[in-house]
């Protein structure tokens, strides 16, 4: 299952900067897989190269107790805004960093530090080679669909069939990439004088 970010009027993207992937209506997109659909903007993006993969992340938001979690692409662009690309809610795609931060998340202040959230940050790359789901967190005990799968094979790769706990986790030690607090994520990659009450 997945936190839907969802928010309400935002700024649109820059008019200089160019979309990595089609708008939202053209991406591969499956309800309730939002890990799969970051996989296949990464897939697009390496595709076409536009631009270098490098410069994309793909981002597990989740927290300590792992009760939900939610994936979305960060563009780290060459001007002075930053993107990010998730295709599970109603504002811009892509959407300016500072905008996304500001409309799909509210502090953290006041939720209990156990359920803080926290950024895994993985290259758009490494996720390619290394992320692999074989669907089973999204089927029942009697091994029924809880949501309908997506029509093309599961993703794998040599070494995993599975391996999507490890993308969740927000042990620094377990998995691929780096682990963030949301308050260093928003720091590290929003505009220098942006400011969000976390």
């Amino acid at each position: 299952m997945e936190q839907q970010a969802l928010g309400l009027g935002a700024a649109s993207a820059s008019p200089s900067y160019q979309p990595a992937v089609p708008d939202r209506p053209g991406c591969i997109y499956t309800s309730c897989y939002c890990e799969e659909n970051v996989w296949k903007l990464c897939e697009y993006i390496q595709r076409q190269n536009q631009y270098p993969l490098e410069e994309f992340y793909a981002v597990f938001i989740s927290n300590d107790r792992r009760m939900d979690y939610h994936v979305i692409l960060l563009h780290v662009a060459n001007g002075d805004q930053n993107f990010i690309y998730d295709l599970d809610t109603v504002l811009p795609f892509p959407c300016p960093f500072d905008t996304y931060i500001e409309e799909a998340f509210k502090s953290d202040s006041i939720i209990n530090p156990g359920y803080r959230r926290k950024v895994r940050l993985v290259r758009a790359d490494v996720f390619l080679k290394t992320f692999a789901s074989d669907r089973s967190h999204m089927k029942d005990a009697s091994g029924n669909w809880l949501k309908p799968p997506p029509l093309y094979p599961c993703i794998e790769t040599a070494e995993f069939k599975m391996n999507l706990d490890n993308f969740i986790s927000m042990n620094p030690d377990i998995g691929w990439g780096s682990v963030f607090s949301l308050h260093d994520f928003v720091q590290s990659f929003g505009r220098t004088d942006f400011e969000h009450p976390m």
